[in-house]
């Protein structure tokens, strides 16, 4: 079903400097993205999601710094000079952000946006630019091209520009692209839109994805893997129907169960009590243990690392085997 690795990380770790010191905001990520695979990136705002992505890039913050190893398709990113790591960027791997709003230029119609992407990289006159945006724009669903190809940004829902975007990010026929958080500024109708155009682009390219999201329902649509990110650290990784059917670690456990299920009438949702920590306040031990109901005394005092348990299948809770039926997922057979 899948290819070999496209992506590699090994290690990875992100640090961003503030007020004079460095903090870490990604911590020893490791994961491969296989070919024509999805993977996801889930966890609350904080987790060291965006980071992990914009580092693969090499898009951070002023003074941010990464060290590790990030191979993509037989390339070191980290080790990759201006030319090669301009090519990569306009050519191999396309970036869709939360915001659409924040990416495009007001004044220019959307057409013009596609159609300098395409002559610029492509070397596409403006008649064949013109030709192959309209069918872009047809291929992520957008049933009139012709009218969002004229209009102006402003003249666009949300929804319908973020599908711009989106025919803009795949102009070029990339290898991967990295979603980050696509749907998050869209309603609950036309988020499930947005990853059903992903899904079916990513289907009939043959494309690689790596989607990041808060939201495990999303998810759930389109990835065929799940890596849960907390504090900058992947607490688990597993095949997606696993993840949901017997998560392995309890801040998975407890995103899960924090789910508006539709067959199961709830008073109140359950929730994760605490709150992320901050970076630069991190603590010994693991960083969940404490907003863990199974903590114990070791878990405050050593580091978990990522441990396979089955093929495929890891997570950094030193007591997943314990605690079993413990962290079933609601709703789970």
């Amino acid at each position: 079903m899948t290819g070999p690795p496209v992506l590699e990380l090994r290690d990875v770790v992100t640090e961003l400097r503030a007020g004079g010191r460095y903090l870490t905001v990604v911590r020893e990520v490791s994961f491969v993205l296989r070919r024509g695979e999805v993977v996801g990136l889930v966890g609350e705002s904080g987790s060291g999601k965006s980071m992990t992505a914009r580092s693969i890039l090499r898009l951070l913050p002023r003074g941010g710094r990464t060290s590790g190893q990030i191979v993509f398709d037989g390339t070191d990113v980290l080790q990759a000079d201006a030319v090669t790591l301009r090519h990569l960027r306009a050519r191999r791997i396309a970036m869709v952000f939360q915001d659409p709003r924040a990416h495009v230029d007001p004044l220019y119609r959307c057409g013009d946006h596609l159609d300098d992407a395409l002559r610029v990289h492509l070397r596409l006159d403006r008649t064949a630019a013109r030709q192959r945006s309209l069918a872009l724009l047809a291929e992520v669903g957008i049933v009139d091209a012709q009218r969002a190809y004229h209009a102006y940004p402003g003249e666009l829902s949300g929804g319908m520009l973020q599908r711009v975007m989106i025919a803009g990010a795949l102009a070029v026929d990339p290898d991967l692209l990295i979603a980050d958080e696509p749907t998050t500024a869209l309603d609950v109708t036309i988020q499930a839109e947005i990853v059903a155009v992903l899904d079916h682009l990513r289907r009939s390219r043959h494309l690689s994805a790596l989607f990041i999201t808060h939201d495990l329902e999303l998810a759930s649509m389109i990835c065929d893997r799940v890596l849960v990110m907390y504090a900058g650290r992947v607490l688990e990784s597993r095949r997606t129907e696993d993840l949901f059917a017997r998560p392995l670690h309890p801040y998975t456990a407890g995103l899960l169960r924090a789910r508006p299920l539709l067959e199961t009438r709830r008073e109140r949702l359950e929730t994760i009590p605490g709150r992320p920590p901050r970076f630069g306040e991190l603590e010994e031990g693991c960083p969940f243990a404490p907003r863990c109901g199974f903590v114990e005394d070791p878990c405050r005092s050593t580091v978990p690392v990522l441990r396979e348990v089955d093929p495929g299948q890891a997570t950094a809770c030193r007591r997943s085997e314990e605690l079993g039926p413990s962290l079933a997922a609601p709703g789970a057979a």
